[in-house]
């Protein structure tokens, strides 16, 4: 027996649980819009689920172990054992956690949650369909839409994903065992931070890349600092390597590689890890029924987080670049306060990003050839942390505060952090240029000492020629 269809109707329908998707539920939820939810696979997304979470797990308790064996300098002595299945517990029990959570925030915002994958019919309605012989469709008239349907990991030719020799970093974050060898197709972000992980693991890690450095939009000055101490730990880099197919071997796999100059490449390894970026998801969603355009695999949207439709949104990876989760809770909140009426609007002048690798980076606003091109004269403030009392402390001497300031003005324009914490402490940089704050502003706040954000305030101090402990 086939299940009929039914259909209901709602004042917001998202499509999608991720950041930007339950952000926006529950937002629009708590200015008094009945709001239903539509989710084809966990609550919270890849970021909560196979991402941002998982990872920094992951990342977090490797760091532990590599510190405390690492730590002779300091007078401690350890070797410490890793229990691979037990940390994949640990961080089951965390993502579970935190998944229950966000569901739970969402009925508690009054949101209806279906399960399934849901598509456009009309202009004003979309059909849901549940896994599972005999279900039928449920459809569902709404007066808003908000797509917050993310983004996936893009596959090469040669390299699709089958989870078991090939894999995405969603694989690569469920293994259950430490591969022996591994190759990472890929130096972006999220190629770098699993790199650390599994080499600290005890994983012989190779990263190729096509091009001559990893983390390409952060220059030169951030990335050398990650690379030195990458190859450090035991990273193989194979820089103007293009990944060109691979072959079965006896111990596992391996990768054949191709230069600019046609020199031909050949790893071995257990694992072969694809990490070239992510790609909006808009395939799944019948997007000519509502006539919402898209560009270059994305959807357009303007300031208020609308698309070409003025009655439906998108928020999250799914409307393009920055891909950060934090873009998409603001973007989810924006959305539906302008569903409701309220005057809201974005303004992505502030948006900080984070890669957790060792060191950290955190990065907001322009840089010194940014600043230069948008018409400022800027001014630089840089401190290395090797003059910070609290990251020697913390045995760390690698990296730096850098602040980027107008010197007419002394509005600060951006920052680069590199070092521990690091996506901590831009936070502070963040607010500085949200609220147009000067030089002077942040060099007459006192700072807890010793902490690591005494160098954001010498950096800063040292941009109007005032540094005092560099």
């Amino acid at each position: 027996m086939v299940v009929g269809d039914v259909t209901t109707g709602t004042d917001v329908l998202v499509i999608g649980g991720g950041p930007g998707g339950y952000v926006a539920a529950i937002r629009a939820g708590q200015l008094g819009r009945d709001v239903t939810l539509v989710e084809m696979d966990s609550y919270g997304g890849t970021c909560l689920n196979h991402g941002c979470i998982p990872s920094k797990a992951f990342i977090s308790a490797t760091d532990i172990a590599h510190k405390a064996g690492d730590a002779e300098r300091m007078g401690i002595y350890a070797d410490p054992a890793v229990d691979m299945q037990g940390m994949v517990g640990w961080k089951d029990r965390l993502v579970t956690r935190l998944t229950k959570g966000v569901e739970s925030l969402c009925e508690g915002a009054g949101a209806t949650l279906i399960e399934g994958r849901a598509e456009f019919s009309g202009e004003n309605s979309a059909r849901i369909v549940a896994d599972g012989e005999g279900q039928g469709a449920e459809s569902i008239d709404f007066e808003h839409a908000v797509v917050a349907t993310g983004s996936r990991p893009i596959q090469i030719p040669g390299f699709e994903f089958d989870g078991e020799q090939i894999l995405s970093s969603r694989d690569a974050l469920a293994l259950e065992s430490v591969p022996e060898e591994m190759v990472i197709v890929g130096g972006g972000y999220i190629g770098i931070e699993l790199a650390t992980v599994f080499q600290k693991l005890g994983c012989e890690v190779t990263i190729v890349e096509q091009l001559d450095d990893i983390l390409p939009t952060y220059g030169d000055e951030v990335t050398e600092v990650v690379r030195e101490r990458a190859a450090s730990l035991g990273i193989d880099f194979q820089f103007g390597h293009a990944a060109a197919g691979w072959e079965e071997t006896e111990n596992g796999l391996a990768v054949h590689t191709e230069t600019n100059a046609g020199e031909e490449g050949r790893f071995e390894c257990e694992k072969c890890l694809v990490a070239v970026g992510r790609e909006p998801v808009t395939d799944t969603l019948n997007l000519s029924a509502a006539s919402v355009e898209t560009a270059d695999g994305r959807i357009d949207t303007d300031d208020r987080a609308r698309t070409n439709k003025e009655h439906i949104f998108a928020v999250g990876d799914v409307a393009g670049d920055p891909m950060l989760a934090h873009k998409a809770f603001k973007e989810g909140e924006v959305a539906a306060e302008v569903i409701a009426g309220e005057p809201s609007a974005l303004d992505y002048q502030a948006i900080p990003a984070a890669v957790f690798t060792d060191p950290e980076i955190g990065s907001v606003g322009m840089d010194e050839s940014a600043a230069e091109q948008a018409g400022f004269d800027p001014i630089v403030g840089k401190i290395p942390l090797r003059a910070s009392g609290r990251a020697l402390t913390l045995n760390e001497r690698e990296g730096f505060v850098k602040v980027i300031a107008d010197s007419e003005t002394e509005f600060i324009l951006g920052a680069r952090i590199v070092g521990p914490e690091a996506s901590e402490l831009v936070a502070e940089l963040a607010l500085a240029i949200e609220l147009g704050a000067t030089l002077e502003d942040v060099a007459a706040t006192i700072h807890v000492h010793p902490t690591l954000s005494e160098a954001v305030h010498e950096a800063i101090k040292g941009a109007r020629g005032q540094s005092i402990h560099y």
